[in-house]
């Protein structure tokens, strides 16, 4: 545990609990700071990460005395929060159910539980119980029944939540103390229970939890560097997926700003294309099949018709419009305005996406080659691609960072056209023989060559962001994982140093230094550093690679979590949390370190 980090209050310093439809973050203090219920893109029902004052929490409270601590029950996504004062000691478990049933489908019910776990002594402590609803839209007003406490709030929308508790009701409302003498539960519910149940049913929920989690574990290969890393991250990254319907999410959050008092502030409850074949393929790496072909389905029911365009990100339930507002009575993330819902980048043009989608049905091939069925309505996105793609290199579009304003022709975007061509001439050859790609490769070497003519700076001696421009780029670090170029060309090698030198600070990346829609960039995007590390690492500099890799674990919080970005000054962590993308990178950074050092 970093203790540096648990103190910094400055930091994102959560715990996420969630079982495949929906998450809460759980600050170190014990607060539950964000949760929307019942799935993950529903508005709030706790939202103090973004507005302290009016977005709700749910909080134990206990005098100075007591030392907070909290980690995770070994290979689950439960969290402790440990109450100490020597004398008096408990626990707070906090966990949302998941576990099979005998049917074989499993439970994951929109609620959560909070197991009260008396350790020694008689510990007293407050329970600040304080949800707002419908992203603290109106009035959220609390009444005690017979059963349960519901909180109601009628404003633009009629919508109620459920404590359960064997607890005195009133004093968790009136924020009585509450001295605890043995085991009790909350349980706070997006529904009415049907039947009533006792601690000892909460218990052994959290058994049941406990291992469906160590069972998923099991199935994670043990490595032997890096290991507890991996484990956290392949657990985040299973917590970010949607279980109804395939999708994987960015992060869980929004608005968290990528700089504070800025306002690149994004709503991340979404699922982006561009991710896909990350995700693909560090699932397969980990022998998660289930998730990885739960996955490719999402995608290919996204696919539309023949001559649709393909859009870059889609809700979790495959929506297309994901029209975005503003929340502007909320303050934001440590007043960082706006508080956004919903996302305008969906109707950006990307051209990358192509390569992307191909790559990952190149996956879904090679990996599940008697699915026969399925490779005819593969084979027939695979022409629409080509055709989309032949249609569309030449054009600019907004880039891999959703530039805002002008379209450009992005090196990264070119590169992925090209991989979208040579994915589906290797298709071609698995599944009928060659006979299509004889016609595609011209096409391929036309964007092959077009990229190192127009892409290569020879004063820079580097491959730029985009034709003709003296900025670099971090994406453009992938050429070599994508299939380009080798990692030992020589032009790859110096555009490595080259980004290096010029983007690296302190041992974390810009993504660019060139002036975007809001100015420079004053974070680090947490990708782009395990992108560099991968690439030193392939280029030889191997020693240099794991010093850095060693550097950036430290910068995770104190449950070995990462956001989108870390601030080059404080290396506070910032931006949406947890983020897929950042766990990702993770993973397969750490997993090319263990195979080298095998």
């Amino acid at each position: 545990m970093h203790s540096n980090n648990f103190i910094n209050k400055k930091n994102l310093n959560y715990g996420i609990i969630g079982n495949c439809k929906s998450a809460a973050l759980i600050n170190s203090d014990s607060s539950i700071d964000w949760c929307c219920l019942p799935k993950f893109d529903s508005p709030s029902v706790f939202a103090n990460i973004l507005d302290d004052d009016i977005g709700g929490s749910f909080k134990i409270e206990c005098d100075s005395s007591y030392v907070l601590s909290q980690n995770y029950c070994n290979k689950t996504s439960v969290l402790i929060t440990n109450f100490s004062n020597k004398i008096n000691e408990f626990n707070v478990i906090d966990f949302m159910p998941r576990y099979q049933k005998e049917n074989g489908i499993y439970y994951a019910p929109p609620e959560i539980i909070r197991i009260f776990e008396l350790v020694k002594g008689k510990p007293k402590f407050k329970i600040l119980y304080d949800p707002r609803l419908e992203y603290s839209n109106g009035q959220t007003n609390n009444y005690i029944k017979k059963k349960f406490i519901v909180s109601v709030i009628d404003h633009e929308k009629h919508e109620t939540l459920y404590l359960y508790t064997d607890f005195d009701k009133k004093n968790i409302l009136n924020h009585k103390e509450i001295l605890l003498e043995k085991n009790h539960f909350i349980n706070v519910s997006y529904h009415e229970k049907i039947n009533s149940f006792d601690v000892n049913d909460v218990l052994f929920e959290f058994e049941k939890t406990k291992v469906y989690w160590r069972n998923w574990c099991s199935k994670t290969p043990t490595f032997e560097l890096y290991n507890d890393q991996i484990l956290r991250s392949a657990i985040t990254l299973k917590l970010l997926t949607f279980e109804k319907t395939g999708a994987v999410l960015a992060a869980v959050t929004t608005s968290i700003p990528e700089t504070i008092g800025e306002v690149r502030n994004w709503d991340y409850r979404f699922c982006w294309i561009r991710d896909a074949s990350m995700v693909i393929k560090v699932f397969t790496k980990l022998g998660h099949k289930k998730i990885v072909k739960n996955f490719i389905s999402y995608i290919l029911n996204l696919i539309p018709d023949k001559n649709e365009k393909l859009q870059i990100m889609y809700g979790i339930n495959g929506e297309k419009n994901l029209k975005e507002k503003t929340l502007d009575y909320l303050k934001g993330y440590e007043n960082s305005k706006p508080v956004r819902v919903g996302n305008a980048a969906y109707l950006q043009k990307q051209n990358d996406i192509y390569g992307i989608l191909m790559d990952a049905i190149h996956y879904q091939i090679i990996k599940f080659n008697d699915d026969n069925e399925k490779h005819e309505e593969l084979w027939s996105i695979v022409k629409s691609i080509v055709w989309v793609v032949a249609n569309n290199w030449k054009l600019p579009d907004k880039g891999i960072w959703e530039f805002r304003n002008e379209d450009k022709h992005f090196t990264f975007s070119k590169v992925l056209c090209w991989v979208a061509i040579d994915k589906a001439i290797k298709v071609s050859y698995l599944i009928q023989n060659g006979v299509s790609a004889k016609k595609w490769k011209p096409l391929r070497e036309e964007i092959y060559n077009d990229i190192m003519e127009n892409a290569w700076n020879n004063n820079l001696e580097a491959f730029t962001q985009s034709y003709d421009s003296k900025y670099l780029d971090a994406s453009v670090l992938l050429m070599e994982p994508y299939g380009f170029i080798d990692a030992k060309n020589e032009k790859y090698i110096k555009t490595v140093k080259a980004i290096e030198k010029e983007l690296s600070n302190d041992g974390l990346m810009f993504r660019y230094k060139n002036k975007d829609d809001f100015g420079s960039p004053t974070s680090s995007f947490t990708v782009c550093t395990f992108w560099l590390i991968d690439s030193l690492f392939k280029i030889g500099e191997e020693n240099k690679a794991k010093k850095m890799f060693n550097q950036l674990l430290k910068h995770s919080n104190h449950l070995n979590l990462f956001s989108e970005d870390i601030d080059f000054k404080s290396k506070r962590l910032l931006g949406n949390f947890p983020q897929a993308y950042s766990h990702l990178a993770l993973i397969d950074t750490a997993i090319n370190i263990n195979l080298k050092s095998a």
